[in-house]
């Protein structure tokens, strides 16, 4: 297996820069301090064609001057210095890059031309680099920081790969203030040589990292980036924001890095099948990716809220349950430990609100152990507990009564809170916090040092705990071997190589469902007839009652245009449907002559090509709402059998394909072969655009196609 090229670049032992000066107003200045002033222990090379030194560093007129090949370049330069300086440290060795510099694809068809001549400059030196349009890295574990804000505190435990800098730079004081630290952080850029998929199989890797985040605006390689996954996600968290999938944030991240946008239920039916966990704000990336990165695992629905408000504790208790977690009423036992503790006005049966009470320890140790020893529960949210912060706002009113000054006054509400911050180690449990006050606290500062998670809302800690369970789902998937193609079916090919070879858009219902039967797909019973005698005929062989269509490759959707007559009973009956079609029709049109299918449920599977995206899957809730109500789900194809499996219970309106109103539970494992078989058909006919499988009717439990549509 090639060796990631992250491996190297995030680990120089050697880095030039080329655009620092001694000017601590120009960007190239602000990266170089980042490197002296972190930490960074490799030898730093400035290169500047003027000054003698940098930043207190010998500085050296050209890449020709330098004492030995660096790891790792750094451009922060004009664009029309990149290619010569690439080229340059390609001759001397150097074998990783980072091109802070924009102007290339993300402005238009002359920066992409520079870009394309950019990789082929490095491709031919066997450089690997980061960029252009990035912002740098970050790697805490050896203090390496090529951002332009500083990097502060001991090394992290979140993985970050963004395809925005600021979210990989600007956002460091933002964490600080939060207690999140990154392990590494990679800003992507243009993409043009190292993506996002290389940046997910390292940070998947790397051992510092406990969880990963990441910020997508578009993939360049959907189906690399499910297969690398789909590899990382049953051992470590991913969560990812995704901000392409509406028009304006697909125009937006089009303009700012030049990605390639999909629309946003592919992603969704993406992420779900990858194992990785959706949000929907950079906030809540940083607050559950660090909840991910720095807690236990949750081993159970099971959760205990304790508070010193009732309002917190509802909140945090609506919010788990709508994330399918559960808090549980507390034994009698439990309860009964834990009423000397609460004032009389309290509660102690979950959640335990304390209301208004000022013994934190109680609210922070004795309470949370008491729970976490009951075995009650398998997680716990706390909201409240505070110390510095609350006596401080106190003082600000008092401090005439008090008579002391503030640093005094404060001294005698601290607390030892080892015991409070060693909770989550100790019995193995996820301990996440909430409170509005602020690190200068010190109960939020020791929670913070001791990477216990505090958020500034109740609700923010509850969906944190949330993510916590939804990657205890991903754990909790069947493995299975990646999907393998069946061979092609030769009278399928036949069909479609027909349609191709007369230039006909589409194939009919009666070719498309031939093609369905010959990869064992269940169709409905049906002939094709030319004349109403033979309708009568086909309709005679398959037994009353019948379907008649209109079949006619020029017309797509029948609905509502006269050309489909149901439970036909007899021959008159055929004769007249027929004829009443072929007027509809307005010309002499084929009749698709079918078993009439009876069912309640109508569900609805499909394949499409997507632009950039690759072939992918449908399933949701069929007939002729299919548009209207939208209950539809996507994967990528080819699809495993549990993959399949999966897609029928993401639907909304799954509780239809259990038993319901006397109906039987409908066979799952048959319409996860069609799932399979439909996307198999796009990757063993590349001719194929889109299929369309409406209605599939569940007979009984049984589904069988009833109308069916492929597009070439």
């Amino acid at each position: 297996m090639k060796e990631n090229p992250l491996k190297f670049l995030m680990n120089p032992r050697s880095i030039a820069t080329v655009g620092a000066g001694n000017n601590p107003t120009k960007m190239g200045t602000i990266q170089a301090l980042s490197i002296i002033k972190d930490g960074y222990r490799g030898k730093f090379y400035p290169i500047h064609p003027v000054e003698q030194t940098v930043l207190g560093h010998k500085a050296y007129p050209s890449v020709y001057d330098l004492p030995e090949a660096p790891d790792l370049a750094v451009f922060i330069v004009p664009i029309d210095q990149v290619l010569e300086l690439m080229d340059d440290f390609g001759k001397i060795g150097t074998k990783r890059a980072v091109v802070i510099t924009a102007g290339f694809r993300e402005t238009g068809s002359a920066g992409l031309k520079l870009e394309g001549q950019l990789k082929e400059v490095a491709r031919r030196h066997g450089i690997r680099f980061l960029g252009p349009n990035c912002i740098g890295l970050v790697n805490s574990a050896i203090s390496l920081n090529i951002t332009v804000l500083p990097l502060v505190g001991p090394p992290g435990l979140l993985g970050m790969a963004s395809q925005s800098g600021t979210y990989v730079t600007q956002t460091l004081p933002y964490l600080r203030k939060r207690g999140i630290r990154f392990s590494k952080a990679i800003s992507l850029g243009n993409e043009a040589d190292i993506d996002i998929n290389e940046a997910l199989a390292y940070l998947g890797e790397d051992e510092q990292t406990r969880a990963i985040a990441l910020y997508i605006e578009g993939l360049q390689n959907p189906a690399r980036f499910l297969e690398i996954a789909r590899q990382v996600t049953p051992h470590k968290p991913v969560l990812a924001q995704y901000v392409g999938g509406s028009v304006a944030g697909a125009r937006a991240g089009s303009s700012h890095t030049g990605a390639m946008a999909g629309p946003d239920h592919l992603y969704d039916g993406l992420f779900q099948q990858a194992g990785i966990i959706r949000v929907y704000s950079v906030e809540d990336l940083y607050g559950q990716g660090w909840a991910l990165a720095t807690q236990p695992p949750l081993k159970g629905k099971r959760i205990g809220v304790i508070t010193n408000s009732g309002g917190p504790g509802t909140a945090i208790s609506d919010a788990c349950n709508s994330g399918e977690l559960e808090v549980p009423v507390f034994s009698k036992k439990l309860q009964e430990q834990i009423r000397p503790l609460v004032p009389p006005q309290g509660s102690c049966a979950n959640p335990v609100d304390l209301t208004f009470f000022l013994n934190s320890k109680v609210l922070s140790v004795d309470i949370p152990e008491l729970i976490m020893q009951s075995g009650e529960v398998d997680g716990i949210v706390l909201h409240g507990a505070m110390g510095t912060g609350f006596m401080g706002e106190v003082f600000t009113h008092a401090e005439e009564l008090f008579g002391i000054p503030r640093e005094q006054f404060l001294e005698m509400f601290r607390d030892d809170l080892s015991a409070a911050v060693s909770l989550p180690k100790k019995y193995g449990y996820p301990l996440l916090t909430s409170s509005f006050l602020d690190e200068n606290d010190d109960y939020i500062a020791a929670y913070q040092a001791h990477e216990i998670p505090v958020y500034d809302a109740p609700e923010k800690a509850a969906r944190a705990m949330v993510a916590l369970w939804k990657y205890r789902q991903v754990q909790q998937r069947v493995s299975s071997d990646p999907p393998v193609l069946p061979p092609a079916a030769g009278e399928a090919a036949a069909l479609i190589a027909e349609a191709v070879n007369k230039g006909a858009p589409i194939l009919d219902e009666y070719s498309s469902k031939r093609v369905l039967a010959a990869y064992d797909i269940p169709i409905s019973a049906e002939g094709l007839a030319r004349s109403a005698a033979e309708a009568v005929e086909q309709a005679r062989q398959l037994g009353y009652p019948v379907v008649l269509k209109g079949c006619s490759a020029e017309i797509a959707h029948k609905t509502g245009k006269g050309l489909i007559h149901l439970n036909i009973k007899d021959e008159a009956s055929v004769n007249r449907s027929f004829e009443a079609i072929q007027e509809a029709a307005g010309t002499e049109i084929p009749v698709l002559v079918a078993q009439m299918v009876r069912g309640e449920r109508e569900l609805v599977a499909g394949a499409l090509r997507q632009p950039g995206f690759g072939p992918c899957v449908m399933f949701g809730l069929g007939g002729i709402f299919t548009e209207a109500l939208r209950d539809t789900v996507f994967r990528m194809a080819p699809l495993s059998r549990p993959e399949a499996l999966e897609m029928l219970g993401s639907i909304r309106a799954r509780e239809l394909l259990g038993e319901f109103r006397g109906m039987p539970a409908a066979d799952s494992e048959a319409l996860a072969d069609i799932l399979q078989k439909t996307g198999n058909l796009l990757l063993l006919h590349p001719e194929i655009q889109e299929i369309d499988l409406n209605p599939i009717i569940l007979e009984g439990s049984r589904p069988v196609v009833v109308d069916a549509l492929i597009t070439l």
